[in-house]
This record gives C-alpha cells, sequence and structure tokens, in this order.
C-alpha cells in the first residue's frame, strides 16, 4: 500500500512537515506501507518552510529593511534555480507593532532587498507569496530596491511609500538589473482585488493596517496616480488586473515591474512540488490543516489536494486540528472522511501544546478505520 501525505501546515501549533511527520508515526501504529509524504503550502504563512522540506532546498537569512525601513532578519528558501518568497518576512505586518501601523508610511523596500539577494545568488524562477503585508504603496518600495527610481516635477527621488506615490512624475527604470527580464516570477495571489477602487487594495484592506476612513481615501488616490504613471512610463496598464490589489498593491508592482503572473497559490505550488505526478499510484492521500468549515471546500489547500486526488481516482482523508459547522461540501471534492484532532471545548493553549500527540492519535484513529 502507497500512502500520501500532503498536508498544510496546522498554524501556531505545526509546520506542514512538522504535521507530515506526525501524520506518519500515526499510520506506522498500524501499517508498515509506503508512505510519501509531500508538505504542501498555498503560498501564505510556512510556504518557505514547506517546499524547502518538500523541494530539500536551503533556508538563506539576510538582513534587509522593514515596513518602516527597520533592520530586520528575513528568510527565503533556495531550491537550484528557484526561489521561494514570502513577502511578510520582509515587509509583512506582524513586523511592526500596533501602535506604529501606519499604510502611509510603510513600504516593500525589503521585498525587493530578498529578490534582488536571490537573483545575486543566480535564481532564474522566483514565486512569491504576497499575503500579509503591512503595505500600501502598489510595489513602489519594492520597485526602489530593484533600481527604479520615482522622481517627482523638480527630478528629487520620491520615497517609496503609500503616502508618497501622490508626488511621483517620473519613473526611471533604465538601472534595473537585466537579470530581471530573464527571471520568471510567479505571484501566489488568492485575492481578485483590483489596485483601485472601492474594491481595491486601500479600501478593502487598508483598515487592516491602520488606515482611518480619510487615510484610505488618500491612499486609493495615489495609488490611482501611480497607476497612470506606470502606464505613462513604462506602457503597462495595472488598474484593472485580478489580484493587483493584494498587499497593498504589490500584485500590479511585480506585474509592471517584474512581468510577473499573478495565479492561485495553490495551483503554483502544486505544480512546482509535482503533486500529481507524486501521488499517481497512491491507495490514499491524507491531507489537513489547523482548522476545517464550509470555506475549506472553496479553494482552500486541501481542497485542492483532494481534488487532485480524485482525478486519478484516489481517496482522500481530510485530518484537521478543529472541525466547525457544516462541511458536507467537502465530500463533494474528493473528501471521503474529515477527522479532527480535538473535540469541541478543549481549551486553545491545550490544544497546541498537545498538537503533535494528537494529530499521530488522529492518524492511527483514521487508519484503523481504514483498515476495517
Amino acid at each position: 500500500m502507497k500512502i500520501v501525505i500532503a498536508p498544510d501546515s496546522f498554524k501556531g501549533s505545526l509546520s506542514a512537515s512538522e504535521a507530515a511527520d506526525c501524520i506518519e508515526k500515526g499510520i506506522r501504529r498500524v501499517l508498515d506501507c509506503e508512505t510519501v509524504k509531500i508538505p504542501m503550502a498555498d503560498g501564505g504563512e510556512g510556504t518557505v518552510e514547506a517546499l524547502a522540506a518538500t523541494l530539500g532546498g536551503s533556508l538563506v537569512t539576510v538582513t534587509v529593511k522593514g515596513p518602516l525601513f527597520d533592520d530586520v532578519e528575513a528568510t527565503y528558501c533556495i531550491a537550484g534555480e528557484l526561489a521561494v518568497i514570502e513577502m511578510s518576512a520582509a515587509s509583512g505586518i506582524t513586523l511592526v507593532s500596533k501602535d506604529r501601523l501606519d499604510p502611509k508610511a510603510t513600504s516593500t523596500y525589503g521585498t525587493g532587498e530578498l529578490i534582488l539577494d536571490a537573483i545575486g545568488r543566480g535564481c532564474k524562477r522566483i514565486i512569491l507569496g504576497i499575503g500579509g503585508s503591512a503595505t500600501n504603496d502598489g510595489g513602489a518600495g519594492m520597485a526602489a530596491a530593484l533600481g527604479a527610481r520615482f522622481l517627482d516635477k523638480n527630478g528629487t527621488i520620491v520615497s517609496p511609500s503609500g503616502g508618497e506615490l501622490w508626488r511621483v512624475e517620473t519613473i526611471d527604470v533604465s538601472e534595473m538589473p537585466v537579470e530581471i527580464k530573464k527571471t520568471e516570477f510567479l505571484v501566489a495571489c488568492d485575492v481578485t482585488n483590483p489596485l483601485c477602487g472601492e474594491s481595491g487594495a486601500s479600501y478593502v484592506f487598508g483598515p487592516q493596517k491602520g488606515a482611518d476612513k480619510e487615510t484610505v481615501k488618500l491612499l486609493d488616490e495615489n495609488l490611482s496616480h501611480f497607476a497612470s504613471k506606470i502606464y505613462e512610463c513604462l506602457g503597462v496598464d495595472v488598474r484593472e488586473i485580478s489580484g493587483g490589489g493584494a498587499a497593498g498593491g504589490l500584485g500590479a508592482g511585480l506585474y509592471a515591474f517584474c512581468g510577473a503572473s499573478l495565479r492561485r497559490g495553490f495551483d503554483i505550488i502544486s505544480e512546482t512540488v509535482a503533486l500529481s505526478e507524486r501521488i499517481k499510484g497512491a491507495d490514499l492521500v491524507i491531507t489537513g490543516e489547523g482548522r476545517s468549515d464550509y470555506q475549506t471546500a472553496f479553494g482552500k489547500l486541501p481542497s485542492g489536494v483532494a481534488n487532485a486526488a480524485r482525478s486519478q481516482g484516489i481517496p482522500c482523508v481530510l485530518i484537521s486540528g478543529a472541525i466547525k459547522g457544516d462541511i458536507s461540501a467537502l465530500f463533494d471534492n474528493g473528501i471521503v472522511a474529515a477527522y479532527a484532532t480535538v473535540t469541541d471545548g478543549v481549551p486553545i493553549d491545550e490544544a497546541i501544546k498537545n498538537a503533535a500527540k494528537n494529530l499521530e492519535r488522529a492518524a492511527e484513529t483514521a487508519m484503523r478505520e481504514w483498515c476495517k
């Protein structure tokens, strides 16, 4: 028997790699069989660690500028000529204390520094997860780190932050490395928000980053102005790109300055780890996540794994840290059984503390029922 183990991270308790190890231990209490572990991610938190484990990559830590231009240590993964970067490592909201959150001042400059570092190490393909940002700069900071210059009407360099974009009159990309054009950029982007407008970056995500109503309006106007200058100077229209508003407009910036493709995170990651190829011939696929509810069936990672398994006629079992509400839609996606590692009423601290033991036990239970 061959069992493929392809979980997401159990956020707050176990990485995807740790979760896969726990599930494997539970299986081996019941069966002596072939197991294939494929720690998974969808471009969000844990993507770097998961792909480092799955692809046998190495982790690289460098000092870059954080959202407010303080020095921060940021880690990304290199596997051959592939780099995997989470923008949140350099420009994430968790890097800024609540009392300092200010999307007018924050910048994606550090994310650009990570890209530059990866290219300098010979990477020719870069996957970027762009969730969890503290920024609203349209990717100006990222582009500035790569050598783009933003100039005002007097030829003075404009700070690449959300509150200063209104000053940009000219964009000069002549000093950006030629390697940028030779590098493939894949952006894991699961939101479809455009750059500007009521469903754009500023109005939808700005309040989460500390923007009040007046600031939201200003930021949206600044992004609109920035988009017009990108079109005027680069000939690239970023206004209507699906996902252009992700990460405060970083999606649009990566498209404009790096020629990036914006795609669903799970699709990028599953192709990169060759999920469909590696599950061929399996008798069972096991996936998992920290919490499952009705949303799991609509684009979350376990649903993607289950669909990949179903396309090959392979049953898929879900093991989740907690199951809330109606998950019946999952059974239309290829999930044949679902298990929770803890029951309702268990305190969250206790569940996190015992996450590994509980996951092993749930995997053992699933296997015993599967083998009946």
